[in-house]
């Protein structure tokens, strides 16, 4: 972990200033630009609103800014777990010429996602203000909550970064996977309500974007305190599924340029 903290050290600057230009160049030749940041979860969320709200009848309570929560947490899960899985051949004009630690290109994709989720954040706020959501001190455990979720999905998301260059397919299966986690995360629906039993259990303890979801709900909809227990347990998860991939990429990683 020492060689890991120096190397954040020593290309953090890098990281951030890569990515301040990736978010540029994704809206450089749109009309709207930065606004399609903005647009794009509220489209989804006015969707999910109608099908589940109107078409199935869901008495849920605030439902938009639960759908919204939902949607925030899983877009940065989502966007950076699969985008991870190509990361290395995506960058391999940076990777074949000048030596940079792999997962320095992960951090990059973090920043980049982490600015668009703080975005999306500060749109549940004004949702919560316009649709008269209680608010209370308990909003400030958001603070743990989305550290938990930063440290999964980083972890998470440097394995996926080494295994990604040594199995073609896995990009596909991790799609196909994840399409099977976002119908079982709640994103549009109540797992509390909706699955009981040790169902109910095994998705909200068993799946870590569920149960980060679910605390977020907790504490922003419901004036809950989140389960400190299992935010302590996924963070050490976290950690040390981020010991594993930082260890495999340290150990692999001269040998990445030959294989892409």
């Amino acid at each position: 972990m020492k060689r890991f903290k120096e190397n954040i050290k020593k290309y953090y600057k890098y990281a951030k200033y890569a990515a301040k230009s990736e978010l540029k160049a994704e809206v450089a030749n749109s009309y709207l630009n930065w606004v399609w940041w903005v647009l794009d979860p509220i489209c989804f969320m006015i969707i999910y609103t109608f099908i589940v709200q109107i078409v199935f009848k869901t008495s849920e309570q605030y439902f938009p800014v639960f759908v919204f929560i939902g949607l925030t947490a899983w877009n940065f899960f989502n966007t950076t777990v699969s985008g991870s899985v190509k990361l290395v051949s995506a960058n391999k004009a940076i990777v074949t010429k000048v030596y940079i630690p792999k997962y320095i290109l992960l951090l990059v994709k973090c920043f980049k996602n982490c600015f668009k989720m703080l975005i999306s954040w500060a749109l549940v706020l004004i949702l919560m203000l316009l649709f008269k959501v209680p608010f209370s001190f308990k909003i400030l455990y958001w603070f743990p909550i989305v550290i938990v979720l930063l440290v999964v999905t980083f972890g998470i998301s440097s394995i996926l970064l080494h295994f990604g260059i040594f199995v073609e397919d896995l990009f596909n299966v991790t799609n196909i996977f994840l399409k099977l986690v976002f119908y079982l995360s709640g994103v549009f629906y109540s797992i509390n309500s909706r699955i009981k039993g040790v169902l109910r259990l095994l998705l909200l303890k068993c799946n870590p974007i569920a149960f980060v979801m679910d605390q977020f709900r907790r504490v922003m909809l419901y004036n809950q305190i989140p389960s400190f227990k299992w935010l302590g347990i996924w963070f050490v998860i976290g950690i040390i599924l981020s010991a594993i991939g930082i260890s495999i990429i340290h150990k692999y990683e001269n040998s990445y340029a030959k294989v892409i």
